[in-house]
């Protein structure tokens, strides 16, 4: 599982994956100040929300690449030939999208928090609620990529699936920013859930595409 999981985490790397990430995501941020205005105030009170906003569409951004190709080249079917636990391989690629997607986007928010006009303690909440909501917007993508694979336009369903589904963590994660201990629990309580379950219906989605 770790060698699957530095496989995954350097085909996220590679061909200038984590430069497209973070480009990604500072391009939503950037246009939020060009559509909102030069105010420092109301872009200092909707930069938490910002950054979710961009963050969640920078998970999304890989989809296709996280479950299809091993699927198609027979990866997942040699897996669980050799008796790997679907639910583990699935819970691998977590890690690895995670790993992959999750510290480029950490130190993005750096940058857009001088476009966004937010002091350093705001950040540092930013930051803290990045950590604990971002391995359960990897742990979706993930299900989601394994829900839609093989699909005809499979990146456009996997974004009218996935972004209902991240609400809740985009609610919680841009509400910590002002509620406090409070809003962090709630955020980390359903990333919590999103990495407990999602695997299992990764699994088992995986599991009917090589039946």
């Amino acid at each position: 599982m770790i060698a699957l999981i530095w496989r995954d985490v350097r085909r996220g790397y590679g061909g200038g994956g984590a430069t497209l990430t973070v480009a990604f995501f500072l391009l939503v941020a950037i246009l939020f100040p060009f559509a909102i205005g030069p105010d420092a105030a109301l872009l200092a009170r909707v930069g938490g929300g910002v950054i979710w906003a961009a963050a969640l569409l920078a998970a999304l951004l890989p989809i296709e690449r996280l479950i299809g190709p091993d699927l198609d080249a027979g990866v997942i079917d040699q897996l669980a030939v050799r008796g790997y636990p679907l639910t583990g391989v699935a819970a691998a690629k977590v890690v690895a999208h995670w790993l992959a997607f999750a510290p480029p986007v950490m130190a993005a928010a750096l940058v857009a928090a001088g476009l966004l006009a937010i002091d350093a303690a705001t950040l540092a909440r930013i930051e803290l609620g990045l950590l604990l909501g971002t391995p359960g917007l990897a742990a979706l993508a993930v299900a989601t990529g394994a829900l839609t694979t093989g699909l005809r336009g499979a990146g456009a369903i996997a974004g009218l699936v996935m972004l209902p589904l991240a609400i809740p963590l985009l609610i919680f994660g841009a509400g910590a920013v002002d509620g406090g201990a409070g809003g962090l629990k709630l955020l980390a309580a359903v990333s919590l859930l999103l990495v407990v379950g999602a695997p299992i219906v990764a699994a088992g989605a995986m599991r009917v595409a090589i039946e």
